[in-house]
């Protein structure tokens, strides 16, 4: 045990004897005081979590963050378009997803369940620009399967 434990000790003894020395009655005064103040800084809706409406189904806000932090953007291919006949759609993701978190985002953003996910790990390019060489990112592609009865519109401005 050191010299400043031996004080620290002592210093915590004090500090819980004036503890004990406060009326109760000035403890919940101070308490309502408080609470008074912060009621006006509550929402008006308490305990209810925000939503957005995805085509007739509820969402959570904080599941809508996350898929975007998931989900970086649809590819829009010609071998991705083709995969839509078959219900795959196609989706540059996070590299550190996994096909669990795949299955959340799309159930978050668009209100599928995901029938599979398939990922794939695509290597960054070599390039070169004059005597300057460097390398793209290495990125990664998920490919959902969804229900036959289930559809993602993608590609409407395309």
């Amino acid at each position: 045990m050191g010299i400043f434990d031996r004080f620290n000790k002592k210093a915590g003894a004090k500090a819980k004897e004036a503890k004990k020395e406060k009326p109760a009655a000035a403890k919940k005064a101070l308490v309502k005081k408080t609470d008074a103040n912060l009621t006006s800084l509550k929402p008006k809706t308490e305990g209810a979590a925000e939503t957005k409406e995805i085509k007739g189904k509820k969402a959570k806000k904080e599941e809508t963050k996350e898929a975007y932090r998931i989900l970086i953007k649809p590819l829009v291919t010609e071998k991705a378009t083709n995969l839509v006949a078959k219900n795959q759609y196609t989706f540059m993701v996070a590299n550190g997803a996994n096909k669990i978190e795949v299955k959340k985002a799309i159930k978050g953003l668009y209100g599928f369940e995901a029938k599979s996910v398939n990922i794939i790990k695509a290597r960054g390019k070599d390039v070169r620009s004059g005597k300057v060489t460097g390398k793209k990112k290495n990125w990664r592609k998920a490919i959902v399967t969804l229900k036959p009865s289930d559809k993602i519109e993608i590609y409407e401005g395309v």
